[in-house]
């Protein structure tokens, strides 16, 4: 049965506030020019997304397109160190994971550079769709293949350990019961979810590497039929089914019967639905907490964008317990 779909005035799509082109230093510019290998004569910046670093789709004088990632050592320090963590864990996956070819790096005088394969693609449709999730979850099923057992140099982040600390958050949410009243049922049984988080460890470890932060924006469907998976920032040691799980939260918000989805999924028809409900509450108390945080002045939309998936996962998870 479809869900219910939970309101949202998120700009999806337009949700970044990045640097431009032209703030880049000239030397900068001209620097990845070279690298690209022709001027770059238009650059179209990426408003996807929640993180303030350059990211553009650079089109060049010879007609090739490239896509580029940069942020100030000095002034976006956070952030370089993200973009330069992610291009070491982009080296080490494999050919065959579903995401997109880490081509070059500059890392140097206050800036880190990443040079990535450029895709003719689209993100999936927001309302997501049927058609745009089921390609999406076979994309997970590459993945899980092609990740287990994990890279040798990025076997020993495991979800348990990274993890660990999230069941915590539950007590900050309910420090924070007043701001959360819409939602119906938390304070009844508030003290069940947070009793589902502390036991995470029981279901979520595995040998897959899996991505942890799967969403529409962090998707490329090519226009070749490929599905590839962006921003490897996060991604650690645990079990196959997880980023399946993660990459209904969307869907399951725009009104998709995101538990049909699971039922037939080969990595996740198996699963227990209490192991699934445990990942649920998990991940719940972790959105509601964040979205309760000041707004940064560099990324707006966060945390309505938190509050939003808390929401959905609340909802998804008080139905699947019974609770509503």
């Amino acid at each position: 049965m479809p869900a219910v779909p939970v309101p949202t005035t998120i700009p999806h799509g337009r949700t970044a506030r990045r640097l431009e082109w032209s703030h880049l230093p000239p030397q900068l510019r001209d620097l990845i020019s070279r690298r690209c290998g022709s001027p770059v004569v238009e650059a179209v910046s990426q408003g996807a997304g929640f993180t303030p670093g350059f990211a553009s789709v650079l089109v060049c004088e010879d007609g090739s397109r490239h896509f580029v990632k940069a942020a100030s050592v000095k002034a976006q320090r956070m952030f370089a160190d993200a973009y330069r963590d992610e291009a070491r864990k982009l080296a080490l996956l494999p050919s065959t994971a579903p995401a997109p070819q880490l081509l070059w790096v500059y890392d140097a005088n206050d800036w880190v550079v990443l040079g990535i394969e450029h895709v003719e693609s689209r993100a999936p449709r927001r309302p997501w769709r049927a058609a745009d999730l089921d390609t999406c979850v076979a994309m997970t099923e590459r993945l899980a293949s092609a990740l287990t057992p994990p890279p040798a140099e990025l076997a020993g982040e495991s979800f348990t350990a990274e993890f660990a600390g999230w069941p915590a958050y539950w007590e900050q949410v309910r420090a924070d019961l007043g701001r959360l009243s819409g939602l119906t049922g938390i304070a009844e049984h508030l003290d069940e979810a947070a009793a589902l988080a502390a036991r995470f460890a029981e279901v979520a470890a595995g040998e897959t590497l899996v991505h942890t932060d799967i969403r529409d924006d962090n998707l490329l469907l090519a226009a070749d039929g490929r599905v590839l998976l962006c921003d490897w920032n996060w991604p650690v040691v645990g079990a196959a089914w997880l980023d399946t799980v993660f990459l209904m939260i969307g869907p399951r918000g725009d009104g998709l019967d995101v538990d049909a989805v699971l039922a037939a999924a080969p990595l996740t028809r198996d699963v227990p639905a209490e192991s699934v409900e445990i990942v649920i509450a998990l991940i719940t108390g972790y959105f509601l907490m964040s979205a309760a945080q000041p707004v940064p002045p560099t990324s707006p939309y966060i945390r309505d964008a938190q509050r939003w998936q808390g929401e959905v996962c609340w909802r998804w998870l008080a139905e699947r317990r019974g609770w509503l």
